[in-house]
């Protein structure tokens, strides 16, 4: 498995095709073992929209650039 490329990397919002260029990454504690970790892409218009629906549920890990990403975020 090869580390993702971020220009080929687009948002996780409904019908959005832009490039992403955050990573919200999230684990729903009930569902997943503690070290996994779930990963929406995210363009600057939908970081926030994104970063929140998965915070107000207290699933919400960290915010970084997809540039941060590694091959264990899939």
């Amino acid at each position: 498995m090869t580390a993702p490329v971020p220009g080929d990397l687009v948002c996780s919002a409904k019908a959005c095709r832009r490039p992403a260029e955050h990573a919200v990454v999230w684990r729903n504690p009930k569902l997943h073992t503690e070290g996994r970790r779930k990963v929406w892409l995210a363009c600057e218009d939908h970081r926030e929209h994104l970063r929140d629906f998965v915070q107000l549920r207290g699933f919400l890990l960290e915010v970084v650039g997809v540039d941060e990403l590694t091959e264990a975020d899939g």
